[in-house]
């Protein structure tokens, strides 16, 4: 496990936040508000992204998942998940701003119910506008190079590309452009969607990209809370391995010792 100093060398920043664990969960499909607290903790993640419609703000309805996730202790994400007009995500970002205190925002608009695919024009209609607004934007969309470009010069605080479709699991199934869009824009890039096990999160790291956000993978885990373990030590692998430069792959074997200069017998 990286020391806390390790840690900080390198946290990385999405607008004035600065945090150093880079993998976020979520904090649907869970048993309980206790089973998520637990995968929380267990991930090692600061931040965890949360839709207003599953914000209960009234006592009177029951217990909110506020009561048990603390945002003293945790960053708390609003999404503006369902949404699927700009004009509908921009009022729940608003709403969100005014009853959890964060300009923080994961901007959400799907285009199609079945598949949870990104409305990219009504994306970068909303995002546009939030950040005229002061929030700190980080937007879900399709691993579209160009979408996200648009987004960085729009003055958004990250770009969120998916990895395969809203809970599917099926890990990255488009490394090429993620590749592209990681050499081409200079904000941070933040895989969600798609991730399925400890290895399909190393990987993303292992490309480069600065953190991962999860959800489905852990909460529909046999054992979510090992899962959640299982994951922490994934990105921190891979950061690691994507620091230190990984070796040429070669089609044909290489020895491990240096037989130039060395006698055969």
């Amino acid at each position: 496990m990286a020391t806390p100093q390790q840690r900080e060398a390198y946290a990385y920043q999405l607008g004035e936040h600065r945090f150093r664990s880079r993998l976020i969960i979520g904090s649907g499909k869970y048993a309980s508000f206790e089973e998520n607290l637990a995968c929380l903790e267990a991930s090692g993640a600061e931040m965890i992204t949360v839709s207003l419609r599953r914000v209960n703000c009234d006592p009177a309805k029951g217990p909110s998942l506020l009561d048990v996730i603390s945002p003293e202790r945790f960053q708390i994400l609003p999404n503006t998940a369902w949404c699927f007009s700009a004009e509908e995500a921009l009022m729940t970002a608003r709403m969100s701003r005014e009853l959890l205190g964060t300009d923080l925002v994961k901007l959400e608009i799907f285009g199609d119910e079945r598949t949870l695919f990104p409305d990219v024009p009504a994306t970068l209609e909303a995002a546009k506008v939030l950040v005229g607004d002061g929030f700190t934007v980080l937007p879900y969309i399709s691993d579209d190079p160009v979408a996200c470009q648009r987004l960085e010069q729009m003055g958004c605080a990250a770009v969120m590309p998916l990895a395969a479709p809203i809970g599917s699991g099926l890990g990255i199934r488009n490394p090429a452009n993620l590749r592209i869009i990681l050499e081409t824009v200079e904000i941070p890039v933040i895989v969600d969607a798609g991730v399925g096990t400890a290895s399909d999160a190393a990987v993303a790291m292992e490309l480069g990209a600065t953190a991962v956000l999860m959800n489905t993978g852990i909460a529909a885990a046999k054992e979510p809370v090992k899962m959640a373990r299982a994951m922490n030590l994934a990105i921190e692998a891979g950061r690691l391995a994507y620091e230190a430069g990984r070796m040429p792959p070669r089609l044909y074997a290489s020895a491990s010792s240096p037989i130039e200069g060395t006698a055969l017998f």
